[in-house]
C-alpha cells in the first residue's frame, strides 16, 4: 500500500512540476477589478517590466512583504516598473482595509473567490505570497523573487 501511495504521489508531483509555468513563458491575459471596481488588464502595463503579486489582506508573510514590495515600486516605477498585485481576499473590505493600512501605491486587482481563483489556478498558485516577474516582452523571468534577489533583477531589467 505504501508503494502505491509513493508512486501516485510521484506522477502526482510530477504532473504539477510540468505544468506550471517556466521561465521564459508568456503569461496569459488577466482582467480583475481595482479598487474603484474597474477592470484592469494585465496587457494595459504591456511595454514595462511587471510583478505579478498573489496575496491577501489575512496572509502574514504576504503583509510583511508588502513594504519591500511598496519601496520597490516606488524605486523603479518611474523606469517603466509595475506591480500588478492580485488579492485573493474574499470580502473586498478587508483588503482595502489592509491596502489602505500598508499604504500601498501600485496596481491592486482582486478576485474574490478566494482559492477557487480561476487566475490563481491559471498560474498555479497554490501559496501566498507568489509573485511572477514578467520582462518588457511579457516573458516571465523568475518566479518567487524576494528581497535583494528581487530589487537586483528589478534593477538589471529597467535599466
Amino acid at each position: 500500500m505504501k508503494k502505491i501511495s509513493l508512486v501516485i504521489f510521484i506522477c502526482m508531483w510530477s504532473f504539477l512540476c510540468v505544468a506550471q509555468f517556466k521561465i521564459g513563458a508568456r503569461v496569459p491575459e488577466i482582467e480583475l477589478p481595482n479598487t474603484d471596481n474597474r477592470i484592469v488588464k494585465l496587457s494595459s502595463l504591456n511595454g514595462k517590466v511587471i510583478l505579478i503579486d498573489f496575496w491577501a489582506s489575512w496572509c502574514a508573510p504576504c503583509r510583511a512583504a508588502n513594504p519591500y514590495i511598496e519601496k520597490l515600486y516606488k524605486k523603479y516605477s518611474a523606469n517603466d516598473f509595475e506591480v500588478y498585485a492580485i488579492s485573493l481576499d474574499v470580502k473586498k473590505t478587508l483588503w482595502l482595509k489592509a491596502i489602505k493600512k500598508d499604504k500601498l501605491t501600485y496596481t491592486q486587482v482582486v478576485d474574490t473567490s478566494g482559492w477557487n481563483s480561476k487566475v490563481a489556478e491559471q498560474f498555479y498558485v497554490d501559496a501566498l505570497p507568489t509573485n511572477f516577474l514578467i520582462d518588457r516582452l511579457g516573458r516571465i523571468v523568475a518566479i518567487n523573487l524576494e528581497g535583494k534577489a528581487l530589487f537586483d533583477k528589478v534593477k538589471n531589467l529597467v535599466q
